[in-house]
C-alpha cells in the first residue's frame, strides 16, 4: 500500500518538485497546502502517513502548524526550510518532528529522509501502543489488588 503524504509549502514550484519526486518513488501525494492553517485542516481531514512541512509559511508558520498536527492528529512531520540556523533546529524538537531538510531539497536527500521518517513514526506508534497496553494492565492489576484487600477485611 502506498504511503500517503501531505505537502505543506507556500512556493508552488517547490511543491510541484516535491510532488514529482515523491510520486516517482511510489508515494501518494494526498494533499497540498500553501499555508499552516490549510496544512492543519488537510492533515485533520486526510490523516496522511507523513506531512512535509515548510517552516516559513503565511498565516501560521510550519512549526506552530506541526505542533497542532502532532497534538490533534498525531501525524509525523518532516520539516523543510531554507534556514539551517540553530534556533530553528532547536524550535523543531517536538515529538512528531521526524527530521529536518534544508532547501534546496534534492531527490537524493528527500527520499531517504522520507523513508527514515516513516520508519521512525511507525516505531513511535508501536511504542505508544505498547505503553498504553502496559498502563491498562497496571490499572487492571491495581483494581485486582484493591479488591483483594477489600475481601480480606
Amino acid at each position: 500500500m502506498k504511503k500517503r503524504i501531505l505537502i505543506a509549502e507556500d512556493e508552488p514550484i517547490i511543491r510541484l518538485d516535491l510532488k514529482m519526486m515523491l510520486r516517482n518513488h511510489g508515494y501518494e501525494v494526498v494533499g497540498e497546502a500553501g499555508d499552516g492553517d490549510r496544512a492543519i485542516e488537510l492533515a485533520f481531514n486526510l490523516k496522511p502517513d507523513l506531512v512535509l512541512m515548510d517552516i516559513e509559511m503565511p498565516k501560521l508558520n510550519g512549526l506552530k502548524a506541526s505542533e497542532v498536527i502532532g497534538r490533534q492528529v498525531d501525524v509525523p512531520v518532516l520539516l523543510i526550510t531554507a534556514y539551517s540556523q540553530k534556533e530553528f533546529v532547536e524550535k523543531s524538537r517536538q515529538d512528531n518532528i521526524m527530521g529536518y531538510l534544508v532547501k534546496p531539497v534534492s531527490e537524493a536527500s528527500l527520499i531517504p529522509a522520507v523513508i527514515i521518517a516513516l520508519q521512525q513514526a511507525k516505531r513511535t506508534q508501536t511504542l505508544k501502543k505498547s505503553l498504553q497496553l502496559t498502563e491498562q494492565q497496571i490499572q487492571k492489576r491495581k483494581m485486582i489488588e484493591r479488591e483483594k484487600g477489600n475481601s480480606i477485611k
